[in-house]
């Protein structure tokens, strides 16, 4: 599956403006046991402590990235929005990672409350020139055959294309693997969360997403998936 159909991209002036200011850029990567690392060997397996070291080889040797963890096992969409504000406070983030709606899938949370939910607070992080990356939620066959779980999965999409924000399609990913017979090589114990190189993986899609989106997407329609060359090095703007 082309890289390049992993993610949608969109502006992230947030990003742009920590470049311009040559300041740190400080990622908050929020969500549940994806994010806080449920299946991971050790903290530092965990896509939060992978994405930091992915975005490094990405940007020039002069910008300093951080990475801050607040991922919260079992949470649903509400319960981050709940806490996003004063987690936003307390970080002072320029981008937001947010990994989410397999618990609301799980939980079977009403469509329309979860879009709404998930809406009103990506719009309040623009509105407070706060760039996010959305992440979907991962793949099983059953829970492919869930038509709850697709109508979740779907929504996260036509949210991001309609806020104009980045979408790591982690569901396609997966369902890519698991046609190809790979995907329990991606896979923890429980055949659900991710493992070690799982974890690398999505790093290594969301750290693409945010790097396409820094170089391509004022020139590109939002739901535009491109390529950049892997070898590209972004760099703060001279002053």
């Amino acid at each position: 599956m082309p890289g390049s159909k992993l993610y949608t991209i969109g502006s992230l002036r947030g990003v742009k403006a920590a470049l311009k200011e040559h300041r740190a850029i400080r990622v908050l990567a929020i969500g549940s046991s994806s994010t806080s690392g449920i299946g991971a060997s050790s903290p530092l397996a965990s896509y939060p402590a992978r994405l930091e070291g992915e975005l490094s080889k990405m940007f020039s040797d002069d910008v300093e990235i951080e990475v801050i963890n607040r991922g919260v096992s079992g949470e649903i969409a509400a319960g981050a929005a709940d806490r996003m504000r004063s987690t936003v406070a307390e970080v002072d983030p320029d981008i937001v990672i947010w990994q989410v709606g397999t618990n609301d899938a799980l939980a079977r949370v009403e469509v329309d409350r979860f879009s709404s939910s998930l809406d009103e607070t990506v719009l309040w992080l623009k509105s407070h020139n706060i760039d996010v990356v959305l992440v979907d939620p991962q793949y099983t066959p059953s829970l492919a055959r869930n038509q709850y779980y697709g109508e979740i999965v779907k929504s996260i999409e036509d949210i991001a294309r309609k806020d104009r924000v980045p979408l790591v399609r982690r569901f396609e990913a997966m369902r890519y693997l698991a046609a190809e017979r790979k995907a329990r090589g991606y896979l923890a114990t429980d055949q659900f969360h991710l493992n070690d190189l799982g974890y690398r993986c999505m790093a290594e899609h969301v750290a693409r997403a945010i790097t396409v989106g820094l170089i391509q997407a004022e020139v590109a329609p939002s739901n535009s998936s491109l390529e950049v060359s892997s070898t590209a090095k972004i760099t703060p703007a001279q002053k």
